[in-house]
């Protein structure tokens, strides 16, 4: 997907990686027969790999440009790091930084990273391997992160939970950098942008609303995964850290959109990630750009 532009913003996806994951297992609520009514659309859309179960995963930033700050939401998953899924682990290719400059942005020149939650696969690139040391990918950004979840996944880490290698290499070399800023999750970033707390899969887990020439955008970050899911909005994600609060997260956010010229930005919905919610019966649907 290019970049295309809501009113004066601009946005662009930057690809990181496609990631399958076990369809049963990462909504391990559901049966296969709950799967069989959306197999052929959802294998058509590019979400499901019908041969080994698996809905697929794209991994991804948007780079978006205000009139007054480039800003990066989220940044994937990063080279070099330790982490549980094989291809994520020890990952070692450009493509991310090549897709960045693709736009014609360096690292340098990002002046706003905004994290929308701390999980693995949206803090990775925050830092990068320098002779032996976590270094920030982006020197000169100012690295927004929900004072809730910085606080939730930090007590988590010093209890030595499995996320703890993760704020070790991508999280807290950045407050040691002095480029972390905590802040509220509704907290404004400027004129055309601001955060809006949707709690649920994280304590502190915000998406990100732009609005310009009377125009809108909300970057959802996880408090969606797939597009079945707005069939679907009570399907639990195995990550959800509040299964319960993470549904009716899910559900408000695709009411308040549905019907409406405001984009979703989605972090992991088959490419292209963007587009409109529609009302479906008494669920939704998502129709991309």
């Amino acid at each position: 997907m290019t970049e295309f532009s809501v009113g004066e913003i601009r946005v662009a996806p930057i690809f990181d990686i496609m990631l399958p994951l076990d369809a049963r297992l990462f909504f391990p609520d559901t049966t296969d027969g709950d799967w069989e009514p959306h197999l052929d659309w959802l294998t058509e859309a590019g979400g499901y790999d019908p041969d080994a179960g698996t809905v697929l995963f794209p991994v991804q930033s948007y780079l978006v440009r205000t009139d007054h700050h480039t800003i990066l939401i989220d940044t994937c998953i990063g080279n070099d790091k330790k982490r549980f899924r094989g291809p994520w682990n020890m990952k070692t290719d450009l493509t991310y930084l090549h897709n960045l400059a693709a736009q014609g942005v360096g690292p340098g020149d990002i002046d706003v990273v905004l994290c929308t939650h701390l999980h693995f696969d949206h803090v990775g690139w925050n830092t990068r391997l320098d002779d032996g040391r976590w270094v920030p990918t982006f020197p000169n950004a100012r690295h927004l992160f929900s004072t809730v979840d910085y606080e939730h996944t930090r007590a988590e880490a010093e209890g030595g939970a499995a996320g703890s290698r993760t704020f070790g290499d991508s999280v807290e070399p950045i407050v040691e950098a002095g480029l972390a800023e905590l802040v509220a999750s509704d907290h404004a970033v400027d004129d055309q942008l601001w955060l809006e707390p949707s709690p649920g899969h994280t304590p502190g887990h915000y998406s990100v609303r732009g609005r310009s020439a009377g125009r809108e955008i909300v970057f959802s970050g996880d408090l969606i995964h797939s597009p079945v899911q707005c069939r679907h909005p009570e399907w639990r994600a195995e990550p959800d850290w509040d299964p319960e609060l993470a549904k009716r997260t899910r559900r408000t956010f695709l009411e308040q959109l549905a019907d409406t010229d405001t984009l979703a930005a989605t972090a992991h919905f088959p490419q292209p990630s963007v587009g409109r919610i529609i009302s479906r019966a008494d669920a939704f649907d998502f129709r991309p750009i």
